[in-house]
């Protein structure tokens, strides 16, 4: 490729400055992909420690409510009486041109919604264990899709790096030899070009 390139001076500081542009380039895509990585690794350990709270406050939740069922019998009626929770709201913070989803939730405190001659305190610990499950899962949610949306930059950041570092980096440092070698070249033969006419002159 460094053939294609016309060798004058013109050509040689615009290579020049098309690879320092690259090289640039590269060490800003390598300090995004590890910034991705630290925010990834530190969602990871966290997204870990919430699949285990979860797992054990659903156990807590399904427990309650199976021995709810057991003494109350069939408890569905007291179930549907529960309000649907609308608090919840999306919004998005930014990681390095990144766009990760912020979950807002509007808690609010338990209310009463069911009969307390109908139900035991099972009924109550399933209310509670089932509320906060929703409170995790959330957070869950949130963490789990950025690390998905960085895991996608990575790829592509790592992609873009490889690019630079392997294909237009090395590209543009073949061009800048073949240039500067070009005109070295001619520089060389100018000089003996010259060195001829003087001495004919001379001769003459």
């Amino acid at each position: 490729m460094a053939g294609q390139v016309f060798a004058t001076k013109g050509n040689l500081i615009a290579v020049r400055r098309a690879l320092k542009q690259a090289q640039l380039g590269y060490e800003l895509m390598d300090r995004k992909r590890n910034i991705l990585i630290r925010e990834m690794v530190s969602l990871s350990d966290a997204a870990a420690e919430l699949k285990e709270s979860l797992e054990n406050t659903f156990t807590e939740a399904y427990s309650a409510l199976r021995t709810a069922n057991i003494v109350c019998g069939v408890i569905s009626d007291d179930v549907e009486r529960i309000p649907e929770d609308n608090g919840v709201g999306l919004g998005f913070r930014s990681v390095m041109g990144v766009e990760l989803p912020t979950v807002t939730h509007m808690k609010t405190p338990p209310q009463l919604r069911y009969s307390l001659t109908e139900t035991n305190s099972q009924f109550d610990k399933a209310y509670i264990s089932f509320a906060s499950a929703k409170d995790i899962g959330i957070r869950l949610a949130e963490i789990e899709n950025s690390i998905y949306r960085l895991s996608v930059a990575i790829r592509k950041t790592q992609k873009r790096a490889n690019a630079l570092k392997n294909i237009v980096i090395p590209t543009y440092k073949e061009q800048v030899k073949f240039i500067t070698s070009a005109l070295e070249e001619k520089e060389r033969e100018e000089f003996s070009r010259q060195k001829i006419i003087k001495a004919t002159k001379y001769k003459q």
